[in-house]
């Protein structure tokens, strides 16, 4: 993972470089060479990504972008990449949320669940329903028809019951350590805003679409409030996409590892163009002309 940038560009180098520096860890031999089971520990995956997307920003030859979103994790680096805060400050939030979350999960062990085929409303009253079970509830909004639950165990598979039994297209347990973007992140939520409270955080340059909200922010205070309030809350990418293009995007570029979003902005709205950067060589094909 991002392996090809370091060789490939003496600017990556420096970024992987003083990540491992800031971090006093390897982050790049992570990246690099794994193994797997250690770059999928949340406190390691949340830095790998975040680092990976901010040195293919850096190296973008056009920064013409006139508003910016990340799901979830990625909303520190769209957040970096619109200025409201530096490289190293997103880096240290980041791994600490990766160390809070990969503690809370431990602590409160849950789990989390894809429904797919069903509307908004139909899986939130689902959750309600399951509620008699354990915790539960919506944690991201990611496409018509796509919504994933978290929360307890027994919760969630209460919901994933109700939600076959309702006529979801297809329900699966998903393979996560934690229940993110539920109650059961509560304990790191309270950590983490504690280090958002001394961070250096300055107004966005461009318009950052918040993941609690689905709305444009660019206030230091906002960004702050929302960025805690995140972890407990629902991801609302699909009214975040569909946001933004009324307000005005008609091309979309994922910038980071795999194709995800892409997918995801797709199925949102059929009429964008979507792109993505991932690896060194989509750098000169991926930005509209």
């Amino acid at each position: 993972m991002g392996k090809d940038l370091y060789a490939n560009s003496p600017a990556a180098r420096e970024l992987f470089d003083r990540a491992d520096a800031l971090l006093g860890i390897s982050l790049s031999r992570i990246c690099f060479e794994g193994p797997e089971e250690e770059l999928k520990q949340t406190k390691n995956t949340q830095p790998a990504i975040f680092l990976h997307s901010i040195v293919l920003s850096r190296l973008m030859e056009s920064n013409g972008a006139g508003m910016a979103a990340g799901h979830s994790l990625g909303e520190y680096s769209a957040l970096v990449f619109a200025g409201a805060m530096t490289f190293e400050e997103g880096l240290k939030l980041v791994r600490l949320r990766g160390e809070l979350m990969q503690r809370a999960g431990e602590e409160q062990h849950g789990t989390m669940a894809a429904v797919v085929g069903l509307d908004p409303s139909a899986v939130e009253d689902i959750c309600r329903d399951a509620a008699a079970a354990g915790i539960v509830q919506c944690a991201n909004f990611n496409s018509p028809g796509q919504i994933v639950i978290s929360g307890s165990v027994a919760g969630v598979r209460k919901g994933m019951e109700l939600a076959k039994g309702r006529g979801a297209k297809l329900v699966k347990e998903l393979v996560v350590s934690g229940a993110f973007h539920s109650p059961l992140m509560q304990g790191a939520g309270e950590g983490l805003r504690t280090a958002l409270s001394k961070a250096s955080i300055r107004a966005a340059r461009i318009p950052v679409y918040a993941n609690v909200t689905a709305r444009p922010v660019q206030n230091p205070e906002e960004i702050r409030t929302l960025l805690a309030a995140q972890l407990t809350s629902a991801v609302r990418w699909e009214e975040s996409v569909s946001g933004m293009i009324a307000g005005g995007a008609t091309s979309f570029i994922e910038i980071g590892p795999g194709k995800v979003l892409q997918g995801l902005a797709k199925r949102i709205n059929g009429n964008v163009d979507v792109r993505g950067i991932d690896k060194f060589s989509d750098l000169q094909t991926a930005i509209p002309a």
